[in-house]
């Protein structure tokens, strides 16, 4: 496992695009899991940059979500297709039939899910995959208890995980109770895993991530089995590792 930290969440965005930026310009066709929330942002502003200014081509990427929420339609501004579309799609040329996002509406969940999983087999697996992280270690929405070779999966959402995103609500009583999610064993299918984190409220559960014990208790933990994956953080996420982490300036746009 590698860890950069970076001195800021701003760094520490910029140089997980860059990242993703040079896997893109090696493999045209590369196919990218994709993640949401507020961390991912700034780092998808990066990108749309890359692509205005330097030419980064998308059109022939292909993409896959880690989840979405169950019960509210592509088009609610909470769901993840909008956030995707909004945040990335809209301003990139991709192809958007070639982005995949769950379905929140399907008629059969359970059937959408196992259909997912094909959509990712047939697609040859994910080459690299980005996450961002839960203040109590979740990826995706893998709460603590998921099992490592858990796959895509209705999932239902714990209290901390719906007061967490209760701020892109109106209120915590609108938050979506259960979600649809890749599972800890289809993350792990990648052939290379970024997570991304920002803030000191991450830092708990950053430092059981990267220094404690593997744990399905701790599901980012589980990461230290994956033969490729990185770590970047801003120095608030990193505050509570006991070991030093420096960024190779090539890999993360000089920060340390």
């Amino acid at each position: 496992m590698k860890v950069i930290v970076c001195k800021s969440s701003d760094e520490m965005s910029k140089a997980a695009a860059r990242i993703f930026a040079e896997r893109i310009k090696k493999k045209p066709n590369i196919i990218l899991g994709l993640a949401t929330g507020g961390t991912p942002v700034k780092m998808y502003k990066e990108l749309i940059r890359i692509h205005k200014e330097e030419g980064l081509d998308f059109s022939n990427v292909r993409s896959f979500n880690l989840d979405e929420y169950l019960g509210i339609t592509s088009e609610h501004d909470q769901s993840y297709r909008y956030f995707m579309n909004t945040n990335l799609f809209d301003h990139i040329n991709i192809n958007k039939a070639n982005t995949h996002v769950l379905s929140g509406v399907a008629k059969d969940p359970a059937a959408e899910c196992k259909a997912y999983e094909e959509a990712i087999k047939k697609a040859g697996g994910i080459d690299i995959q980005l996450l961002g992280i839960g203040g109590n270690g979740h990826i995706a929405f893998n709460e603590p208890g998921s099992a490592k070779d858990s796959r895509t999966r209705v999932v239902d959402l714990t209290k901390t995980t719906i007061e967490d995103n209760a701020r892109f609500f109106k209120s915590a009583n609108e938050v979506p109770k259960q979600a649809l999610s890749m599972g800890n064993g289809t993350i792990l299918e990648a052939k290379e895993i970024v997570l991304i984190a920002d803030k000191t409220s991450k830092a708990d559960a950053i430092a059981k991530s990267i220094e404690g014990s593997p744990t399905e208790q701790v599901p980012a933990s589980l990461l230290q089995a994956h033969k490729n994956t990185t770590f970047v953080v801003d120095k608030d996420a990193a505050s509570n590792l006991k070991k030093q982490y420096e960024a190779p300036t090539s890999g993360c746009c000089g920060c340390k």
